[in-house]
C-alpha cells in the first residue's frame, strides 16, 4: 500500500487505489466491510428517470471514517465509474444479492446536508425531475485546494448589533413587528411592497434586507438572500456589509469563478458566515439553521433556472421556508399574481407602506396620453416622444442624470419594406415538414439558401442582417414589391441614444444594456439609456427625472403575464427617481397597469390579476406542466401518463423551431396539462413515471417536462 501523507485530503486519494478494495469492485476478491453500519446508501449522477432512487453499497473498513452522509463518492455504476452522494449508513440492505464496494470517497466533507438532501427531494418531486439533476444546481464542483485550505473549525463571530441608521421600514406600519419577530427567533412570513428610493448609490431596498438579515442573526439563526443577477448582488452586498459588519455574509454570483466560489460556499457549509445573498443558485446555500429566506423581485425571469427539472427560486424558497420553519420575505416595487395567491392563501401575509409614505417616496407620474396633453399637443398621439417628454427631460438634465427606458436592445432589431411595410426577412425559403431545407437538384442551391429570419440593424452604416443566421442581406429587396429600401418597426436603446445625443448635443449620453451593464452613474446631468433591468443607480439621491418609451411594446406581448411584466419593469425603473421627480409613460393612460403606475397600486392591480387569472383557470390558479418534443414522443408520453382526475390537456399544438444556417431541429409539438392545485402533486408524480417509463425503453426522442412553466403561456 502506498505511504500515507499528513493531508487528509491527499489521503483519501492514496486509500482509494487499495489493491483489495479495487479488486473487490472488479468482482476478483473480498473486502472487509465496515464493523458498523456498513452498507451507504448512495444517490448516483443519473439523470434517469427510472433510476431516480438511492442504491446500497458497501462500505470498506479503510473508508469507516471517511465514508460519513453527505460525503462525495465514486462508485461502480451499470460498469462505469460515476459520481454520487452518501445519503445515509444502514445496518442492512434491502438488496439481496452481494453489494458492490464504495470505489472511492472523494472527500470526507459532508457537501450534503441533511436539509438540503431532503429539499432537493422535494424539489425534484415538485417538478417532476429527478433529484441528480437538483443535486447539479444545489452543489457546487469541489475544488480541492480551496477545501483544503479553508479551517474546518467554525469561527465564532461577534455579536450583530442593532444598525443605529435610519431604518429603511419606518415607513411601514408593522416593519418594526416584523424585525422583532425574527430577532425573537420566530418564523414571520411576509409579501413585501417597497418604497421606491436611492441612498447612498444604492437601492434604499437593499438597507431593509439588510436589517431583516441582521435582526435574524441577532435572533441565532442564518438567512438567504435571492436576488435575480450579479448587478443586484453587488448593491445587496453594500449594504449587507454596511448594516452587519464585514466578514459576517458572503455574497455567491456565476462570475467568480470556480475556487473562490466554491471556498465562498464552504464558509457557508461550515458556519464560518450565517448569511448567504446571490442570484438563483444561492436558494440552495446550505446556511446553518435557516431563520430567514428572501426573494426579491420574483417576477423577473432570471429567478427560473434553465435546467432540468427548471426550478422558480421563489417556489424554492417558499418549500424550503415551510420544511425548515423558517421565516420567508417576497419583495419587490411590484407584485405578481404567484405572491398575492401566498396572502389569499392565507400562508403569508401583505407588508405594505402607509399612503403617506408611498406619496413622499414615489415619483410623480404622467401619462404622455391623456386628454389634457393631446388637447395641447395632438401630434404626441403618433409621436415617439412628444412634447411631454421633452419637457421632463429638460427639466430633469438642470439638476441632475435623466433615465431613458427602451424595452427593446440594439439599434433597430425589426425592419420592415419601405414600400408596402411587409416584414423584412432573410430570403423566405420555405422548409419541408421534417424541418429541413428544400436544397438539392432542381430546388434552391445550398449556398443560396436563407432561414426566412427577421432583418435588423446593427448601426446607421451598415447593412441589413438576419438575427437566426447572422447572414448579410445587402441584396435585399421585397418580394412582394420589389423594393429596396427598408424602415423600422423598432427601434432598439443604441438608435434611440444616438437621436437623444442629436437633440441634446452638448449633454453626455451613456448606455446600460446587453452590450454592457452599469452598476452606477455620477450625479451629474447626463441622459442614460437603459434596458428594463440595466438601468444604473446613481451615486447621489436618484434620477432627476425619467421617460419610459414605447409602452405599447410591453403591453402588446403575446405573453399571460404582459401587464404584469409591463408594470414591474416600470416601477423597477421609477423607483430609482428622486421623490416627486417626474415620470413621463408612453402608453394610454386608461390601461389598468398604467393606472396602477400612477397611483403606486401594485398590490391592486395583482390582486386583479390573481382573480382573472382563476375565473379564466390559468396559473397561479391552477398547476400547468408543458410537454416539448418529437410529435410521436409527445404522445407517447401522454398515453403513458396516468393524469390525475380532473386534468385537461391541451393540444398538441406545432412548435415554431428556428432554423439557423439551413439546419433544423425537426418538426417540434407541445402539449399543456392543466390541474387544479390539489392535483399538483398527482401530475408531477405521473409524468415523472411516464418520463421513467420511457427512459427504461430507451427512447430515442426526448420530451422535456416542464412543470409550472414561467415562459410559453
Amino acid at each position: 500500500m502506498t505511504e500515507p501523507t499528513s493531508d487528509p485530503h491527499a489521503q483519501g486519494d492514496l486509500l482509494a487505489a487499495d489493491p483489495a478494495v479495487r479488486a473487490a469492485a472488479r468482482g476478483r476478491g473480498a473486502v472487509e466491510a465496515a464493523g458498523r453500519v456498513p452498507v451507504a446508501r448512495v444517490v448516483v449522477d443519473n439523470p434517469l428517470p427510472h433510476l431516480d432512487r438511492p442504491f446500497d453499497y458497501l462500505v470498506p473498513a479503510v473508508m469507516d471514517e471517511r465514508a460519513v452522509p453527505g460525503c462525495r463518492v465514486r462508485v461502480r455504476f451499470a460498469g462505469k465509474l460515476v459520481d454520487g452522494y452518501l445519503l445515509d449508513r444502514v445496518e442492512e440492505s434491502g438488496h439481496a444479492g452481494a453489494l458492490a464496494p464504495l470505489e472511492r470517497v472523494v472527500s470526507p466533507e459532508p457537501v450534503l446536508t441533511a436539509e438540503i438532501a431532503g429539499l432537493a427531494r422535494a424539489v425534484a418531486d415538485h417538478y417532476a425531475g429527478t433529484l441528480a439533476d437538483v443535486l447539479r444546481l444545489a452543489v457546487p464542483p469541489r475544488h480541492a485546494r480551496a477545501e483544503a485550505a479553508l479551517p474546518m473549525e467554525e469561527v465564532p463571530a461577534a455579536p450583530v448589533e442593532e444598525w443605529r441608521g435610519a431604518s429603511a421600514w419606518d415607513g411601514y406600519p408593522v416593519g418594526r413587528s416584523f424585525l422583532t419577530a425574527l430577532a425573537e427567533g420566530r418564523a414571520p412570513r411576509a409579501v413585501w411592497g417597497a418604497l421606491p428610493g436611492v441612498r447612498e448609490g444604492r437601492p434604499e431596498w437593499t438597507y431593509a434586507v439588510a436589517e431583516a438579515v441582521g435582526a435574524t442573526l441577532r435572533g441565532g439563526r442564518g438567512a438567504v438572500v435571492v436576488v435575480p443577477d450579479g448587478k443586484d448582488v453587488a448593491h445587496a452586498d453594500a449594504a449587507l456589509t454596511a448594516v452587519l459588519g464585514p466578514g459576517r455574509h458572503v455574497a455567491l454570483t456565476a462570475d467568480l469563478g470556480p475556487a473562490e466560489r466554491y471556498r465562498r460556499w464552504l464558509r457557508a457549509l461550515r458556519g464560518h458566515v450565517r448569511a448567504v445573498v446571490g442570484t438563483r443558485a444561492a436558494m440552495f446555500a446550505p446556511v446553518r439553521d435557516l431563520g430567514l429566506a428572501v426573494v426579491w423581485d420574483d417576477g423577473d425571469d432570471l429567478h427560473a433556472e434553465r435546467l432540468a427539472p427548471y426550478p422558480h427560486a421563489r417556489d424554492v424558497l417558499v418549500l424550503r421556508a415551510h420544511r425548515a420553519g423558517a421565516g420567508l420575505l417576497v419583495g419587490g416595487h411590484a407584485r405578481t399574481a404567484e405572491a398575492t395567491r401566498l396572502v389569499a392563501a392565507g400562508w403569508a401575509r401583505t407588508l405594505t407602506a402607509a399612503r403617506a409614505a408611498v406619496r413622499a417616496h414615489a415619483p410623480r407620474v404622467r401619462p404622455a396620453g391623456d386628454d389634457a396633453e393631446l388637447a395641447r399637443d395632438e401630434a404626441a398621439r403618433a409621436a415617439r416622444l412628444p412634447s411631454l417628454a421633452w419637457r421632463a427631460l429638460r427639466r430633469g438634465l438642470e439638476s441632475g442624470p435623466v433615465l431613458v427606458q427602451v424595452p427593446r436592445r440594439g439599434y433597430l432589431p425589426a425592419l420592415a419594406c419601405q414600400g408596402c411595410r411587409a416584414p423584412a426577412r432573410c430570403g423566405a425559403v420555405p422548409f419541408a415538414r421534417d424541418g429541413r431545407l428544400p436544397v438539392g437538384p432542381g430546388t434552391v442551391p445550398e449556398a443560396e439558401a436563407r432561414c426566412g429570419g427577421p432583418l435588423a440593424l446593427r448601426g446607421g452604416h451598415a447593412a441589413p442582417y438576419c438575427r437566426w443566421c447572422g447572414r448579410i442581406a445587402g441584396d435585399w429587396r421585397c418580394p412582394s414589391c420589389g423594393s429596396p429600401r427598408v424602415r423600422a418597426i423598432v427601434i432598439g436603446a443604441r438608435r434611440t441614444a444616438e437621436e437623444l445625443g442629436r437633440a441634446f448635443p452638448s449633454v453626455t449620453v451613456r448606455t446600460s444594456g446587453r452590450d454592457g451593464v452599469l452598476a452606477t452613474v455620477p450625479d451629474a446631468p447626463a441622459l442614460v439609456v437603459a434596458t428594463p433591468g440595466a438601468e444604473p443607480v446613481p451615486e447621489g439621491r436618484g434620477y432627476a427625472a425619467g421617460v419610459l418609451l414605447d409602452g405599447w411594446a410591453l403591453l402588446g406581448r403575446p405573453d399571460l403575464r404582459a401587464a404584469e411584466e409591463a408594470l414591474r419593469r416600470w416601477m423597477n425603473a421609477a423607483a430609482l427617481l428622486r421623490p416627486s421627480a417626474e415620470l413621463v409613460v408612453l402608453a394610454d393612460s386608461a390601461v389598468p397597469a398604467v393606472q396602477a403606475l400612477v397611483r403606486w397600486d401594485p398590490a391592486t392591480h395583482a390582486e386583479r390579476e390573481l382573480s382573472e387569472r382563476i375565473d379564466l383557470a390559468f396559473p397561479p390558479a391552477v398547476r400547468l406542466a408543458t410537454l416539448t418534443g418529437a410529435p410521436a414522443a409527445v404522445r407517447e408520453l401522454l398515453a403513458e401518463a396516468r393524469l390525475p382526475a380532473g386534468a385537461q390537456v391541451l393540444g398538441p399544438v406545432p412548435v415554431e423551431a428556428r432554423r439557423r444556417d439551413g439546419g433544423g431541429e425537426g418538426e417540434l409539438e407541445r402539449a399543456l396539462i392543466r390541474v387544479g392545485r390539489p392535483g399538483g402533486a398527482a401530475l408531477a408524480a405521473a409524468l415523472k413515471g411516464a418520463s421513467g417509463v420511457r427512459s427504461a425503453r430507451k427512447a430515442a426522442d426526448p420530451v422535456r417536462v416542464c412543470v409550472d412553466p414561467v415562459e410559453g403561456l
